[in-house]
């Protein structure tokens, strides 16, 4: 199946912030489709829905709380405006559109067919409506008004009003999802004071086992949890984090430890319409849980020491051949064993990042910004005079297409330093960057000299350039050129698919 990314880069020209908007917006939907007892799906314009364009089922999930409304897989599928109206309508004028649909009308297949509703939720980024979540809920089920479902339902429409908005997720709701606890997990509701109008069986087991002997609803949350947690530093965090809620800002995934109880608490703003209306706290008992993951954060650790012991490694091998250039009286071969060391380097950098990372993915943005000083080091004598700057961003990659990319990098930024200025000659060489959601491209470029008459890239016999060919087009699926700057100097342009790779 074709992931998001995939999806995204086959049928939008989506900027690198929507696309990172929306793989936020995902990677929190469970607890949304969990919280309405429904099913969410994801759907973007495959051209301009204004001009008669399709629209696409980019992502689809179904909620662990209630039988789903859509047990067929939406996932790829193109639908007109006669099949899904109320998506053409929140893409094109930006407001909640909700219909009712009667399954047996749709000519699909149900066990037990169901009238539901459907809504459609523009999703913003800024001004700018870049797809819609589409929630669809048995109407049966929004009959129902258990105490439980009716404090899930309220928190659900709070936080698709605030992606409505474009407030909810943020890069720091995404960073709280991460292994945090689902609403089924326990459910906690605070008004804008701090007191709890809500707490699921769930929740209050969990307070139990860290101590609480009596009920949650009417106590403020904040000193309750401080009072049963062990360590003061951490209860402070934990109020601290609270009171932070209440007052709008973020909140985040915390993990406490209480009387031999170890909780996980995540706390969300509640900000529909951009007024406050108190928090969410999800909770859940990992004391058990804890004890069987402790095999496998040893073995994430044996990973990570593997990464950092090749990378003292590589920098071992990169101070020898730096050593043995000192030594050499031969520019051809001190200059071969210079560049050596540059590369080693590069390579050694992103084995730096990995043994920190617990995803195997590399921030390339980071790597690139030590390295940049490194090449100006190792350059020819006269490039203390040069500059090397970096705009925009290059985003994160994968550890298999992180290392060829950083190579390429450095090759073509070393190659402007050592070839397009004079000895003693000031200069700037530029990475500018920009990312989409099918394209990385990246344009090196210097206000030096030009490229020589009847240069040609295929022609080179360059070894810096024969690598870098090598790597675009073996390693990273891509296209590189050179060409003549827009005023003076020289353009390197690289552009590296995302999403789904180039056919090799």
């Amino acid at each position: 199946m074709s992931t998001l990314s995939e999806l995204l880069a086959e049928h939008t020209d989506l900027p690198g912030a929507a696309v990172d908007h929306l793989q936020r917006v995902v990677g929190d939907w469970q607890l949304l489709a969990d919280l309405s007892f429904a099913d969410l799906t994801l759907w973007v314009g495959a051209g301009p829905v204004s001009d008669g364009a399709d629209v696409v089922c980019v992502a689809q999930c179904r909620p662990t709380t209630a039988p789903t409304v859509h047990p067929e897989d939406l996932v790829g599928g193109l639908a007109a405006h006669d099949d899904h109206h109320q998506v053409f309508d929140a893409l094109i004028s930006g407001d909640i559109v909700r219909v009712d649909v009667d399954s047996e009308a749709t000519g699909v297949y149900h066990p037990h067919p169901v009238h539901a509703v459907r809504e459609a939720i523009p999703v913003r980024v800024g001004d700018d409506v870049i797809a819609v979540l589409g929630r669809d809920t048995d109407v049966q089920r929004r009959k129902m008004r258990s105490n439980l479902e009716v404090a899930y339902m309220s928190c659900a429409d709070d936080l698709c009003q605030m992606v409505n908005d474009g407030t909810f997720p943020t890069l720091e709701d995404r960073t709280g999802s991460h292994s945090s606890p689902r609403a089924g997990d326990g459910f906690i509701r605070l008004d804008t004071e701090g007191t709890v109008v809500y707490a699921s069986p769930n929740a209050l087991s969990a307070y139990h086992r860290m101590g609480l002997q009596n009920d949650l609803v009417g106590q403020d949350l904040a000193l309750t949890t401080r009072s049963l947690i062990t360590d003061p530093f951490d209860a402070q965090e934990v109020v601290g984090d609270i009171q932070a809620a209440l007052a709008g800002k973020a909140g985040r995934r915390m993990e406490v430890e209480a009387r031999g109880a170890t909780v996980l608490l995540r706390t969300l703003v509640l900000r529909p319409h951009g007024e406050l209306a108190g928090a969410a706290v999800l909770v859940r008992d990992v004391t058990e849980v804890k004890r069987r993951d402790r095999a496998l954060l040893s073995k994430d650790a044996t990973i990570r020491e593997i990464h950092h012991r090749v990378k003292n490694n590589l920098q071992t091998v990169a101070a020898l051949l730096r050593l043995q250039a000192r030594r050499t009286e031969n520019e051809e071969a001190r200059l071969a064993l210079t560049e050596s060391v540059r590369r080693v380097t590069s390579i050694a950098s992103v084995h730096e990042m990995l043994s920190m990372s617990v995803d195997e993915e590399v921030d390339l943005d980071e790597v690139v910004d030590r390295l940049l000083p490194i090449m100006a080091d190792v350059a020819t004598v006269h490039t203390a005079r040069i500059k090397v700057r970096r705009a925009g961003s290059l985003g994160v990659f994968s550890a298999e297409r992180a290392t060829p990319l950083v190579m390429v990098l450095t090759e073509l930024v070393q190659n402007a330093i050592e070839h397009a200025f004079d000895a003693g000659e000031d200069g700037v060489v530029t990475i500018r960057s920009e990312r989409s959601a099918r394209w990385l491209d990246v344009i090196i470029s210097d206000d030096g000299r030009g490229l020589p008459d009847g240069f040609s890239l295929e022609g080179s016999d360059r070894l810096g350039l024969q690598i870098v060919r090598t790597l675009v087009t073996a390693e990273l699926g891509g296209s590189i050129g050179l060409h003549p700057g827009k005023d003076v100097g020289t353009d390197a342009v690289l552009r590296v698919p995302l999403g789904r790779r180039s056919a090799r």
